[in-house]
């Protein structure tokens, strides 16, 4: 296990421990009163739940994914990718209804999300089938049939709905399938032929007759200028994110002190959990925060360049999406410049589902570092011995 260690990127790993941290820290500040006043439970309730799905998830990333090569995921992959669309299915009949959407199960005093583990089980099919199908030389018409299963996923999810999950997998698949080693013409053809299919289908639907969405569901495209919408759902909580940020200045006003989290932000250890920390921390704390994340964001990166094989290279790209794609959306929601979507933050956001798959993803990047490492080893060893 030592070994291991060694070639680990520890930088990546610092920082993962490092947001974690400051992931329960917060999550215990922002929700201490709503579990109390809102939920009628501990103080710590949320800090307890999130530490313990935290901490199984970093033990199985340290006992078990750092010690399996990316080589077994053939297998793993698909049976992922079943089960996973096995739960989107099921989730119409079983499924538990919050927020308006039915996107969890039940399981005891776990809310199981599918969306989380769809993002990752596609991430994980897509790189081994691509690097299957390119040195097997498959026809291009092949290439399609991830684009199929995602397909199937986006339209489950859109279902529920959840639009925000819905759009992330759109984006995740796509932007990887661009970094698939086609030839030029190839994919510019595929990227035409996407381009058409999301314009005949925006036109279909907007000329269907049919109501798309529903009256919630419309007004959240009134995004803009919160404040002056204060009385309305999509503007209080934005505007109160907006107050939670000039309240917090460059300093803070200290750590459990935010006014905001006395739900004015209902949802503060969730999806507004980055303005009680500028609340609290200050906007200091907060651009540190940015940055921090912008440098695992390029870690990622690193790895998936030294990576040797399509399959391990595609698995770095997808996680640096999946972390990238949550952390716009979730920013630019929270700052009114896109439509509120409810996409948490990774490591500081509550959500048992979402961290387990970000930790995850996290450590099967670091056992692509460890592999591209031995790896090169082996290479420096074979040179001197000739």
């Amino acid at each position: 296990m030592k070994a291991l260690f060694l070639k680990i990127d520890k930088s990546l790993f610092f920082l993962t421990i490092l947001y974690t941290i400051l992931g329960l820290v917060m999550i215990f500040s922002a929700s201490s009163v709503s579990s109390v006043l809102r939920y009628r439970v501990s103080p710590s309730y949320f800090f307890v739940r999130q530490l313990i799905f935290t901490g199984i998830s970093i033990l199985i990333g340290i006992f078990i994914i750092l010690r399996i090569p990316t080589k077994r995921y053939r297998f793993f992959s698909r049976v992922y990718l079943i089960a996973t669309l096995m739960l989107l299915a099921l989730i119409f009949v079983w499924g538990k209804v919050a927020g308006g959407a039915q996107s969890w199960y039940k399981i005891g005093f776990f809310n199981l999300q599918p969306t989380e583990f769809a993002k990752t089980a596609l991430i994980l099919y897509m790189a081994v089938f691509y690097d299957k199908s390119m040195k097997t030389k498959k026809s291009f018409s092949y290439q399609f049939i991830p684009i199929v299963f995602a397909v199937i996923i986006f339209a489950l999810i859109a279902a529920q709905p959840d639009f925000g999950g819905a759009m992330i997998i759109a984006g995740i698949v796509f932007f990887m399938f661009l970094t698939v080693p086609f030839e030029a013409k190839n994919k510019m053809l595929v990227i035409k032929f996407l381009g058409i299919g999301a314009l005949i289908t925006v036109i279909a639907l907007l000329y269907s007759g049919s109501e798309i969405f529903n009256s919630a569901q419309l007004s959240r495209l009134k995004f803009q200028n919160p404040c002056q919408r204060y009385m309305e759902d999509t503007g209080y909580q934005v505007c109160n994110g907006f107050i939670a940020y000039h309240n917090g200045g460059l300093f803070g006003l200290g750590l459990g002190n935010s006014t905001q989290k006395y739900l004015y932000l209902p949802e503060a250890h969730t999806d507004f959990i980055f303005p009680i920390l500028v609340e609290e921390l200050g906007l200091g704390i907060g651009i540190l925060t940015i940055i921090g994340y912008i440098y695992i964001l390029y870690r990622i990166l690193k790895i998936a360049k030294k990576a040797d094989s399509i399959r391990n290279s595609m698995i770095c790209y997808g996680t640096f999406l999946y972390l990238l794609m949550h952390l716009l959306i979730n920013f630019m929601g929270s700052l009114a410049l896109i439509p509120l979507t409810g996409v948490p933050l990774p490591f500081l956001s509550y959500g048992g589902s979402f961290n387990m798959n970000v930790i995850f993803m996290i450590f099967i990047v670091q056992r692509i570092s460890i592999e591209s490492k031995q790896n090169e080893e082996k290479r420096v060893l074979t040179t001197i011995a000739r």
